[in-house]
């Protein structure tokens, strides 16, 4: 990998590991505002919005410039949205501004590497992104959970200025510092030389050229196919989160800080999986990974049939002094492997998605409709989610038909990547710097 790589990643991961303790923090001020319990959901929804509001705009200013100064901007404006939070303007509102500057950042995040990079490197570095974004992610979320705690929120009180005053607002100072430590790495960021041609302006313009973007992803043999699964996956990952944490509740009789855990021990499952694809799958062989998805979707089923009771009561691990019951280590082993699968399928997708997005658009522009198809999937299977919690579905059933939803539209999805075979070989174009 180039040196230059080394730098994308150490400020991707500092910029998400921001993200994710201000999430925790924003939460924990909306405790202390006495807030309604159903804004703290919100807070995720207003983040992921400007995914899907701005992807017609963010694409075209990712291209208007170097990468390295696109990412310093945008995690700028994280920064803004951090300290406007910590003066007094509403965590929703605030966070929002957060999920605006993330939004921007991702297509320079991302259309970096495809100019960085030559084609067959790209699941590599995918692997590392995915597997840095994912351990910033547990990190991020366990920071945020350590900087609100009593002690240290006392200690960082103790040596800031009189106008902090709750742990909410000390974790948001330390965490602006994150923002400023990311900042620093995208300054470092070489410039790679590449150019696009001059953006368009005003919103209709960019819209019109957005959607023309849209349909040519679409309409391409490898790029619909690409497209279609990460779509799925992110929609369908943010809502097995909910999910997880139900089935911890219902199944296994754990609490919501328990459950938890278990969304970290995916990660890390997600992470070895990206890092496995990254070893094993080149770009050329990046399709066929797709029996995997279906796999994945069998194995979420079986989530539905896994209690506590099916292990004796005295079975366990015994490390030390410390005694984790059978039920549990299956079930991290369990999760761990579900969370493997998805890694291992999803990265050589987004890899090869990338490079069609750079061979039929420009960097900026391909990963502006990928980030617009994904966020809107985590919008509308989180609302599917919603009715069925509404409804008082039972979670094995919701289980079940998640699982169910996943096998067959990955059966779709390879279906029609076998029917586009028949009229044209378009495997043989990965890897080639011209469209079909």
């Amino acid at each position: 990998m180039k040196k230059g790589f080394y730098t994308i990643m150490a400020a991707q991961f500092f910029s998400s590991l921001a993200d994710n303790a201000l999430l925790i923090a924003a939460i924990a001020l909306l405790k202390d505002l006495h807030a309604p319990n159903w804004m703290t959901p919100l807070l995720k929804l207003f983040f992921v919005l400007s995914y899907v509001v701005l992807a017609a705009f963010v694409g075209a200013f990712a291209d208007s410039r170097p990468k390295g100064r696109v990412m310093f901007i945008t995690n700028t404006i994280k920064v803004v949205g951090c300290a406007i939070m910590l003066a007094g303007l509403h965590p929703l509102l605030a966070y929002g501004i957060v999920g605006f500057g993330a939004a921007a950042y991702s297509p320079a995040k991302y259309g970096i590497l495809t100019e960085l990079l030559p084609p067959e490197r790209l699941v590599a570095a995918n692997g590392w992104i995915e597997g840095t974004t994912v351990g910033s992610i547990i990190l991020g979320t366990v920071l945020g959970g350590a900087l609100i705690s009593p002690h240290i929120a006392a200690h960082v009180i103790r040596h800031t200025p009189a106008a902090i005053n709750t742990p909410a607002e000390a974790a948001m100072l330390v965490i602006m510092g994150i923002y400023v430590v990311a900042a620093l790495f995208n300054l470092r960021i070489p410039d790679t030389g590449a150019r696009y041609p001059r953006q368009q302006h005003g919103p209709i313009r960019l819209i019109t050229d957005f959607a023309d973007c849209f349909n040519t992803l679409w309409h391409d043999k490898l790029g619909q196919i690409s497209l279609a699964v990460t779509t799925l996956f992110w929609g369908a990952g943010a809502t097995l989160q909910f999910i997880v944490l139900k089935w911890a509740e219902v199944s296994l009789g754990m609490s919501l800080s328990e459950g938890a855990v278990l969304q970290a021990v995916v990660a890390v499952g997600v992470a070895a999986g990206a890092m496995i694809a990254a070893a094993r799958v080149p770009l050329k062989k990046s399709l066929s990974v797709l029996p995997v998805g279906i796999i994945m979707g069998v194995a979420v089923m079986l989530m539905a049939f896994y209690t506590r009771s099916l292990f004796p009561p005295h079975w366990g691990l015994h490390i030390g002094h410390l005694r984790i019951p059978g039920y549990l280590v299956f079930a991290y082993l369990f999760l761990m492997v579900v969370g493997g699968l998805s890694g291992f399928f999803v990265v050589p997708m987004n890899a090869l998605l990338q490079h069609r997005g750079h061979v039929l658009l420009s960097a900026g522009h391909s990963i502006a409709v990928q980030n617009f198809n994904e966020n809107l999937s985590v919008l509308v299977m989180l609302c599917l989610y919603a009715v069925l919690v509404w409804l008082d579905v039972p979670v094995t059933i919701v289980i079940v038909l998640f699982g169910t939803f996943v096998c067959l539209m990955m059966w779709v999805v390879m279906r029609r990547h076998q029917a586009n075979q028949r009229s044209f070989d378009s495997v043989s174009l990965i890897g080639e710097n011209h469209g079909h």
